[in-house]
C-alpha cells in the first residue's frame, strides 16, 4: 500500500480545505481498496463498522452536507447502511460520484462565509467554511479508523 504524504501546497483557504479533504478522501478509498469481499465488510469491532462500512457513511456524510445542506437540492438521500449488495466498486463508486458533486458545489462558490440553505443538524444555517473544515474533520476521524481497521485485517499500514 502506498504511503500517502500530506500534501504540501500554499494555496488560498478555499482551496487548501479541499486539498486536504481531498487527500482524506482518497486515503481512506485506499484503506478500503483491493481487499478480498469477507474482508471489506468485516466488522472488527462491536459496533459493526467495517471498511466498506465506512465508505458508505461518508457517501451519506458528503450529499447530506454539500448537495442538500448547503446547496439546499431536492434530492433523496442515500442509504448510510452497508447492504449485501453493496460491492467495493459500487461503494467506491458512488463515494467518488458524491466527491465529484461536493467539489463542483465547491468550485461554484467562493465566498466561504455563504450559508447552507438548510439547518440540517446544525441550530442555523452554517457556513461553507464551517462545512469544510467539518468534512475535513469528519473525513479524518474515519480515515483513522480505517488505517486501523486495514492494519487488524491484513497488516498493511501506511497513510
Amino acid at each position: 500500500m502506498p504511503d500517502r504524504r500530506t500534501p504540501f501546497q500554499n494555496t488560498g483557504e478555499r482551496d487548501m480545505l479541499v486539498l486536504f479533504l481531498d487527500y482524506l478522501r482518497e486515503s481512506v478509498i485506499v484503506k478500503a481498496s483491493g481487499l478480498a469481499p469477507d474482508l471489506a465488510t468485516r466488522a472488527l469491532v462491536p459496533s459493526g463498522t467495517s471498511l466498506l462500512a465506512l465508505v458508505k457513511h461518508l457517501t451519506y456524510v458528503e450529499v447530506v452536507w454539500f448537495p442538500w445542506t448547503f446547496a439546499g437540492r431536492q434530492l433523496t438521500l442515500p442509504e448510510s447502511a452497508l447492504d449485501a449488495r453493496d460491492t467495493e466498486a459500487s461503494v467506491v463508486g458512488a463515494y467518488r460520484a458524491a466527491i465529484a458533486q461536493s467539489n463542483e458545489i465547491v468550485a461554484e462558490h467562493h465566498d466561504l462565509d455563504r450559508r447552507c440553505a438548510r439547518r440540517a443538524t446544525a441550530p442555523e444555517p452554517m457556513s461553507l467554511r464551517w462545512v469544510l473544515v467539518h468534512m475535513v474533520e469528519e473525513t479524518a476521524r474515519h480515515a483513522g479508523h480505517a488505517d486501523i481497521l486495514r492494519e487488524q485485517l491484513d497488516g498493511e499500514v501506511g497513510r
